[in-house]
């Protein structure tokens, strides 16, 4: 069978609460994605602004934009500049008092080839998102581009089987997770190491069980609580992409700002389907109790 190969850039950066800085940064470092010869570049989970679910401020809500609006106009020029399929995360403002966790992707020409709004909203100390985001109402459909059929999901997402699986099942190649994950700085180090490793493992979970390779892009750095009322999140950076086996194929620090690049086969999967034929021996028939919340009550 012959090899379908296509090079993935990672970006793993540090914030600003500058908008402006923060998007010439990322265009400096998707343009040396692209001179590394990427054809498919995958940003942070909202990667424009400071990590801003920390604390509930209505303020905030002010940096959301509409897409079409001036972020995809900016990153699709750049898509198009540079060639590349270029997978972002934004703050969608749908209409007044409706917004979303969107993850949009341009084709190299610039266009928007589609989008994705995350799903899974969390609601942890630290991490308020259902105060900001409605959960996504576009199904787990993967996005056709030149590259492959991407199956986008962002970070909270990474955490259910299930979403892979449906991504899976509707045909996607590859699995992309852009993140902002990170340690309570007050936590213990051996706690610090448990969470980070569940966040590695969980990923590589989906690699093996749907025979796919997985993207995973996470910021770096500390950002504090603007509300003062927590020590702020340190964000473990950690990006990485593995193989249909969950094999590391490639791995960031958790403390620098990187541009990785790697080049994917994403034509494996065939032939690791055939030896661990998993979609092969389910057992569809006996899986109702998935839509049900809990099964003993």
């Amino acid at each position: 069978m012959s090899s379908k190969i296509i090079t993935v850039g990672l970006i793993q950066q540090t914030n600003t609460s500058n908008t402006d800085v923060n998007k010439q940064k990322l265009a400096a470092n998707i343009a040396d994605c692209a001179r590394q010869g990427a054809e498919l570049v995958v940003l942070q989970e909202l990667h424009n602004s400071l990590y801003f679910c920390q604390t509930e401020n209505v303020d905030l809500f002010e940096l959301a934009e509409t897409i079409p609006g001036p972020s995809t106009e900016f990153y699709g020029e750049l898509a198009k500049k540079y060639k590349i399929v270029l997978v972002t995360s934004l703050f969608e403002k749908r209409t007044a008092g409706l917004y979303h966790n969107t993850a949009v992707v341009f084709e190299k020409d610039g266009s928007i080839a589609g989008k994705y709004r995350k799903m899974h909203i969390p609601d942890d100390p630290g991490f308020y998102e259902k105060f900001y985001f409605t959960p996504g109402d576009l199904g787990f459909s993967p996005i056709q581009t030149s590259v492959g059929k991407l199956g986008v999901l962002v970070c909270w997402d990474q955490w259910y089987p299930e979403a892979a699986r449906l991504m899976t099942l509707a045909g996607a190649e590859i699995l992309i997770y852009p993140t902002a994950i990170g340690w309570d700085p007050r936590d213990a180090e051996d706690e610090k190491t448990r969470q980070k490793d569940a966040w590695i493992t969980i990923q590589r979970s989906h690699a093996v069980a749907n025979g796919l390779s997985v993207v995973s892009v996470n910021r770096v750095g500390y950002e504090a609580d603007s509300s003062g009322s927590s020590k702020g999140i340190q964000f473990w950076g950690s990006s990485f992409i593995c193989g249909p086996q969950g094999e590391f194929l490639a791995q960031a620090d958790n403390s620098n700002e990187q541009n990785l690049i790697v080049k994917v086969d994403i034509s494996r999967s065939e032939d690791v389907r055939r030896i661990w034929p998993f979609l092969r021996d389910r057992r569809i028939e006996n899986y109702d109790g998935l839509t049900k919340r809990f099964l003993n009550d």
